[in-house]
């Protein structure tokens, strides 16, 4: 099991959780990414779709992406992983807070996830469609695991 970290982020996702997308985003993980085990935390009612992923980043033995997903399109694609490595990217409104993006879509990195305005970059995710994005984050992250480095998550041109 991985250790989550609950990274508290003072902008939330606009709009209910979208099922039907988190359905598409798991059948694409599901069908795509050998190392994943996608579920929904609950399947009438979901609030996340669960990957635990047989193994993690740079030295990491396992991992975990989380993924929510709302009818407003907004989203969060958050790793975590075994040796307490957080990153994320992710789509929503963010006030202008974070002085390096700007539109909602934002990447949140290594090693701890943080939303400090300094730190938050703009995402080279650019798409709104949940299999587009999926698509992106399963890339990144597979370029990123075969190049044991963190350093290719948000180094790609859009889309990825």
């Amino acid at each position: 099991m991985v250790k989550r970290d609950e990274t508290d982020e003072s902008h939330s996702l606009r709009g209910p959780i979208d099922r039907p997308a988190l359905l598409t985003i798991r059948d694409i993980i599901d069908r795509e990414e050998p190392l994943a085990v996608p579920s929904l935390d609950d399947y009438l009612n979901p609030t996340a779709l669960e990957v635990p992923l047989e193994d993690g980043l740079c030295h990491a033995e396992s991992a975990q992406i989380d993924v929510q997903w709302t009818t407003r399109a907004d989203y969060k694609f958050h790793y975590t992983d075994a040796d307490g490595v957080n990153f994320r990217w992710g789509k929503h409104s963010h006030d202008g807070d974070y002085i390096h993006v700007p539109r909602n879509e934002q990447y949140h990195p290594p090693p701890d996830a943080t939303a400090d305005p300094d730190d938050v970059e703009e995402s080279c995710i650019k798409q709104s469609v949940e299999a587009l994005v999926t698509r992106a984050v399963l890339k990144l992250w597979r370029v990123a695991y075969h190049a044991g480095s963190y350093n290719p998550l948000n180094a790609a041109s859009n889309p990825p």
